[in-house]
């Protein structure tokens, strides 16, 4: 199929479920949903070849995240959504909202640091090294703060959408290409210090995280219902849908806000679960090294504790 222009030439037959999963690959995120794959793979192989473990839960995460990817680039949903923007949207939130939370599940990062081997003299920086430089860099602060990282996911739909930037990216196969790559980074970049389980320069405590959810999942909802709402096509490159669909830009449109308004609290969902069993681990993790402390020094804190008491009732006394 021709992704050329605005994809208004491409004669398609109206759509059904069955239609929009035929595969349809794009070549770019063809070979890279298999890189990915191949490139984790190598890394879980290489841990346990060395007696290393790697959690399966972890394995089964990223797979699902590259696939949900390859789910909407690589069938005939990719086509459709060149023409009809209920499709394109789920393109969208899938790509921006659901992938990045399955692969950050996945701590890819976190494989990366284990699996790759370390410089092999002592000064010398080999990829190991460049990946925490990365990681410890001024850059990498700055877009994981949330003052960088919400208005970036808000301008994502308004900036997007509202403004001719979106019908120019339409416009060519390179540029839908970028923007849904841009999709996928903007996820990663606002879902990571959240929830993620990789390494990171901004990772704030669990109410925090939760603060930060919050404050992007509502412009999502009303970004959904002014879409709903609007009496005429808001975005040009969808005014025009094929006669072969048997649609109307403006219902098609109605769906296609409908989608965004509900398809926000799909992540809130996932996002507030994994926080809640993160922050439930991390307890555990806290009370079994006090634990062990304890055991260490015969629990000195608690008995320092009961002399303070009883010095404060000696003093009442």
């Amino acid at each position: 199929m021709d992704h050329s222009g605005h994809g208004m030439n491409m004669d398609l037959p109206p759509f059904t479920l069955g239609r929009g999963l035929e595969f349809s690959a794009d070549p770019f995120f063809f070979i890279g949903c298999l890189l990915g794959l191949a490139l984790y793979g190598y890394g879980v192989v290489r841990l346990r070849r060395r007696g290393d473990s790697w959690p399966v839960n972890r394995i089964v995460f990223f797979v699902i995240g590259v696939l949900s990817i390859a789910l909407v680039m690589c069938t005939k949903l990719n086509d459709y959504g060149m023409v009809m923007f209920s499709v394109h949207m789920v393109q969208h939130m899938v790509i921006s909202m659901l992938s990045p939370i399955l692969l950050l599940l996945g701590a890819p990062v976190t494989l990366a640091l284990r699996a790759l081997p370390v410089a092999s003299r002592r000064g010398r920086t080999g990829p190991r090294e460049l990946l925490l430089k990365l990681l410890h860099s001024r850059y990498m602060k700055i877009i994981t703060h949330p003052v960088f990282t919400i208005p970036l996911f808000i301008a994502s739909l308004y900036g997007l959408y509202f403004t001719p930037l979106f019908d120019f990216l339409m416009g060519s196969k390179p540029g839908h290409i970028a923007m849904m790559v841009h999709f996928l980074a903007v996820g990663l970049v606002f879902f990571w210090p959240i929830m993620g389980i990789d390494p990171g320069p901004h990772r704030p405590g669990y109410v925090m995280r939760m603060l930060e959810l919050f404050a992007g999942m509502p412009f999502h909802a009303f970004f959904g219902i002014a879409l709903m709402m609007a009496t005429t096509p808001m975005v040009e490159t969808y005014k025009n849908p094929p006669a072969s669909l048997g649609i109307e830009a403006l219902s098609d449109q109605g769906w296609a806000g409908g989608i965004a308004w509900a398809f926000s609290e799909i992540p809130s969902v996932l996002v507030l679960i994994a926080l809640v069993f993160q922050w439930y681990r991390s307890d555990q993790r806290i009370a079994k090294r006090a634990d062990r402390a304890a055991d260490r020094d015969g629990d000195q804190e608690l008995a320092a504790y009961n002399t303070y008491l009883a010095s404060l009732q000696a003093r009442g006394q």
